[in-house]
């Protein structure tokens, strides 16, 4: 289980760093990587649930038997975003440097 709670917590903590600047960084997403974001209810939800993942990686990191089933969704939102990178970069839609930068 110091696996399972050194991923989680590397994890989550991973995640906060770089996902809470980004409430920030509305404007500079969209001087460096037009166009503006025209949807800022969907950026922002993103964010806000995505952070909430990340608290759950640390809830998981500090007990991980207890909260084994949480570990099934937790380990989905990390790879369903990698897959959603894979997926768009397959079909153009994306530059390696802009994938690389997420």
């Amino acid at each position: 289980m110091i696996f399972a709670r050194c991923v989680f917590w590397m994890s989550g903590a991973y995640g906060i760093v770089v996902l809470l600047p980004l409430y920030f960084m509305e404007s500079l997403l969209a001087t460096y990587n037009p166009p503006a974001i025209t949807r800022p209810d969907f950026y922002y939800g993103f964010i806000g649930i995505t952070l909430a993942f990340q608290v759950l990686f640390l809830i998981i990191g500090n007990d991980p038997v207890r909260y084994r089933l949480a570990i099934i969704p937790a380990i989905l939102e990390k790879f369903s975003y990698v897959g959603a990178l894979v997926m768009l970069y397959a079909h153009r839609r994306i530059s390696v440097q802009s994938a690389s930068r997420s």
